[in-house]
């Protein structure tokens, strides 16, 4: 390998990992509150309140969608890389402003705001990777998103034990270290990612391609240079100004509901939506219930909870290694009916009260499935297969779907583990992966190793 290639190589992977720096604080912030939760709802005097501790526990996910939905038109007038200074910004305020809350409503407030963070970089850190992505490795690169998701997560978990296991126990939370101090500690401890966030990305170059329909060809030219090589930028903005030439009608969202956009959009927002309806989010949402019900004890339970954070790590790089190598289509396919069969199973074990290491280890494995399939493929598949002019627009209808779907599952697990039990809830989410698997069957062309031109020739 020539020193252009590995300078080239390390350029896109210092840019690429920049980026994803919004996965990590996304992955952070939407974990650490678990762990703050027993201390929080003490302190806030919320403890005998289901429905506040219901709203507090999802008021994230209403900022989410307020960021999703703000992202996608102002990242294609104004560009990828402000709104992602944007979203660093608001991390910073937003994890300094939640631990330092005295009040409820300013908690609740600051949950949401931060959640808009969360919505901005759920939808533009990939989106950007794979805009700045050779075709022939994108989907590894758009993974390095998915993985730092993981590592947030799993931060998350490993600084709200730290922090939670530095005070001796103590009957009486609300004056203990913990009740007063420590949880505030788990929510300043994300200032320094978001800090780091915002000051890296100004180093970062904008999306070569958002600079290509703002007509800024030369720009474009020098950075796509310089992550592959000159005959690939001229290859590359050859490709971007044919695009281009074919689409001179003003861009609006009544861009997506034209010829045969509606088609495209809905196979994002469908496959969007199944990622969370697949069911292995309430795993992590309700790992307590999910383990209690399987016969753990609570230390047990905190065990195997760090044992499905370190799965998903360490199945997202196999699923990084694979998504270039197998392709797209057929990693989804693979996570469909196998989590379909594994709950197939877990319902099984539930219905016959099997409980103990049997649970255990059907959980790891549909996480592993989960975090080698549909966790890193699902963002590379909607972050590439929509038209260049109507990109941010396009993912931003699909991360939207994302995190509706998410609050639904979130939302109707407790209902349905009461209505149908856990073994009915679980065989349930095996129907919605084989219909999920039907559906990427059906609609879904394999994209590995395409151009987003040519992926977007393809698709339509």
């Amino acid at each position: 390998m020539s020193n252009k290639t590995i300078e080239a190589s390390s350029y896109l992977l210092l840019i690429s990992l920049v980026s994803a720096m919004g996965g990590l604080l996304f992955g952070y912030d939407w974990v650490v509150i678990g762990g703050a939760k027993p201390f929080y709802e003490v302190y806030f005097d919320i403890a005998g309140s289901p429905a506040m501790q219901g709203w507090v526990m999802g008021s994230a996910i209403l900022g989410c969608l307020i960021g999703v939905m703000i992202s996608g038109s102002l990242s294609d007038k104004y560009g990828r890389k402000p709104l992602m200074t944007y979203a660093a910004l608001i991390f910073i305020i937003a994890a300094a402003g939640t631990g330092a809350a005295n009040n409820i409503h300013w908690f609740i407030f600051l949950r949401i705001f931060g959640g808009i963070g969360i919505g901005i970089a759920s939808n533009l850190s990939p989106m950007y990777i794979a805009e700045v992505s050779p075709g022939n490795i994108r989907g590894r690169f758009v993974s390095i998103n998915q993985l730092t998701i993981v590592l947030g997560i799993l931060s998350a978990q490993l600084v709200n034990w730290l922090i939670a296991d530095t005070v001796a126990p103590t009957e009486d939370i609300l004056n203990s270290w913990n009740g007063q101090h420590g949880w505030r500690w788990m929510f300043w401890a994300q200032t320094v990612p978001a800090v780091l966030f915002f000051v890296l990305v100004f180093f970062i170059p904008e999306s070569p391609r958002w600079l290509a329909t703002q007509q800024r060809f030369e720009k474009a030219g020098s950075i796509l240079s310089r992550i592959g090589g000159s005959k690939y930028a001229r290859e590359e903005i050859n490709g971007i100004k044919e695009n281009i030439g074919k689409q001179k009608e003003k861009i609006g969202y009544s861009a997506l509901f034209r010829g045969k956009m509606p088609k495209i959009l809905m196979i994002g927002v469908v496959i969007a939506a199944f990622q969370q309806w697949c069911g292995i989010n309430v795993i992590f949402n309700y790992a307590q219930e999910i383990f209690s019900a399987a016969g753990y004890g609570v230390s047990d339970i905190l065990f195997n909870i760090v044992v499905t954070g370190v799965t998903n790590v360490i199945f997202t790089f196999v699923g990084m290694y694979s998504v270039d190598r197998l392709g797209r289509r057929a990693l989804l396919l693979f996570g469909a009916i196998g989590l379909g069969c594994i709950y197939a199973l877990l319902g099984a074990c539930y219905y016959f009260h099997i409980t103990g290491i049997s649970v255990l280890m059907l959980v790891v494995a549909a996480i592993a499935c989960y975090a080698m399939t549909l966790a890193p493929i699902v963002w590379v598949v909607i972050s590439e297969i929509f038209p260049n002019k109507v990109r941010g627009m396009a993912m931003a209808v699909s991360t939207f779907s994302l995190w509706t779907a998410c609050f639904v599952l979130t939302y109707t697990f407790p209902l349905l583990n009461d209505g149908l039990g856990a073994y009915g809830t679980f065989w349930l989410y095996g129907i919605i992966c084989l219909s999920g698997f039907l559906f990427v069957k059906k609609y879904l062309p394999e994209t590995k190793g395409k151009s987003l031109e040519e992926i977007e020739k393809m698709m339509n």
